[in-house]
């Protein structure tokens, strides 16, 4: 299916209890369970509800993934994809990245142990020379906000995956209408939502596709 299909017809066809082609606003916290443990695959809204889940399968089609998260902004997506590393663990990031994501970077995830090299990852030599020991995953925004630096997703990927490291790709500015960067060989794709896949100003989101079901399911326990 081409994505202006997708686009229409993407994540969960219609509400099933009623039909509804637009899946509806589950407006309850509870869910009724058929006996104790027994419940029909939703427990309590903050874990998860019908709304989130249609809109997750969404951008997980779109961005060709197996599996979408979604999250109350991008920076929510952004801390949940940070919080996979420890305390002595090294990050090879874009030199222009999104200043929200610098800043949760030095004023946060810094105080925990975990550390970060800036590297213009426009040059892929660049980008292998900084991947040390200690480096497990490389993190790029291309489009970067705001200067729009364009970074080889599949160059860099291919680079990271050779040395054994992860490649998350913040996939904000072109959206997966132009660029899918987990068909390009990245492990993860984040997005604010609040930007061009809303479009309108009307909206803060944030969402993270992956294929892998080891880091989809840390990620799901984080969310």
């Amino acid at each position: 299916m081409k994505i202006e299909s997708l686009l229409i017809h993407g994540g969960i066809d219609g509400d099933e209890t009623t039909g509804a082609v637009n899946v509806p606003v589950y407006q309850t916290s509870t869910y009724k369970q058929d006996g104790l443990g027994k419940d029909r695959g939703w427990e309590y809204s903050r874990t998860g509800n019908p709304t989130r889940a249609a809109v997750e399968k969404l951008i997980a089609d779109l961005e060709e993934g197996k599996y979408g998260l979604a999250f109350a902004s991008g920076l929510a997506a952004i801390n949940t994809v940070l919080s996979l590393f420890k305390s002595g663990d090294k990050l090879v990031v874009s030199d222009n990245i999104y200043g929200g994501t610098f800043r949760i970077l030095d004023n946060v995830f810094k105080n925990f142990g975990i550390t970060y090299e800036i590297v213009d990852t426009s040059d892929v030599k660049k980008v292998e020379a900084a991947i040390t020991d200690d480096v497990k995953a490389v993190y790029i925004e291309t489009p970067a906000n705001p200067l729009l630096t364009v970074t080889d997703i599949e160059a860099v990927a291919k680079v990271a995956k050779a040395k054994g490291k992860l490649t998350i790709v913040d996939n904000t500015f072109l959206t997966p209408y132009l660029q899918r960067p987990l068909t390009l060989g990245a492990d993860i794709v984040i997005h604010s939502g609040t930007k061009y896949l809303g479009g309108h100003s009307d909206t803060i989101s944030g969402f993270v596709v992956v294929n892998d079901k080891e880091i989809a399911d840390r990620l799901y326990y984080l969310q």
